[in-house]
């Protein structure tokens, strides 16, 4: 490891790893690390230690580096030593992490809408985010919910489905619209999707 990044051993703390986290926010939407690549980094630096383990991380990326991590700037032009002077050899000064270091994992951030490629999850989205929106995709399915409209409209079986208490219980009272209004809703569902009760978009 260059030299410019500190002692090995030289322990971290969360201030660290969130300026670590941040400068691979900035990679990850240049294009310079895919989104497993991104994402096992990010892991990676949730969970370091020392300098070390936040340097290799950066092994093979150009700038922007987490400041702490940036070597020392060098004068353009050094005045000749006077006759006899012997330099002292120095060591980079890195200050110690100020304030309390509670123990804390951190989340791996949602990537920018439209950055994730079709169909994948992650722990806060599992079925993917909408490309337009950015907001997760519902676990509820479009499909399923129009099917069951169809032809379980008039006890409002799909809008139970999809969270929707109240078009469900008045769709039961009335016969799903004498069947009218549940067939339409259905079709509807099935043709332009829809949104869950917590206003995700239903998942094709």
């Amino acid at each position: 490891m260059s030299e410019a990044f500190g002692p090995e051993q030289q322990r971290i703390g969360n201030q660290q790893r969130e300026e670590a986290i941040t400068a691979l926010n900035d990679h990850f939407a240049m294009a310079r690390l895919d989104i497993g690549e991104y994402q096992e980094r990010v892991n990676r630096a949730s969970g370091a230690q020392s300098y070390a383990e936040l340097a290799e991380l950066f092994r093979d990326l150009p700038q922007p580096h987490p400041p702490f991590l940036a070597p020392p700037s060098v004068p353009f032009a050094v005045p000749p030593a006077p006759p006899g002077y012997a330099p002292q050899p120095t060591q980079p000064y890195y200050p110690p992490p100020t304030g309390p270091q509670p123990q804390q994992q951190y989340a791996v951030p949602p990537p920018p809408p439209g950055m994730l490629p079709p169909g994948y999850g992650s722990p806060g989205a599992p079925y993917g985010y909408d490309p337009m929106t950015g907001v997760p995709l519902s676990d509820k399915s479009k499909v399923a919910a129009g099917v069951l409209q169809l032809f379980l409209g008039n006890l409002g079986i799909g809008r139970f489905y999809t969270g929707h208490t109240g078009i469900a219980v008045a769709q039961l009272l009335t016969c799903g619209g004498c069947g009218i209004w549940s067939l339409i809703d259905g079709i509807i569902i099935l043709v332009n999707g829809g949104t869950d009760a917590q206003g995700r978009k239903l998942r094709d």
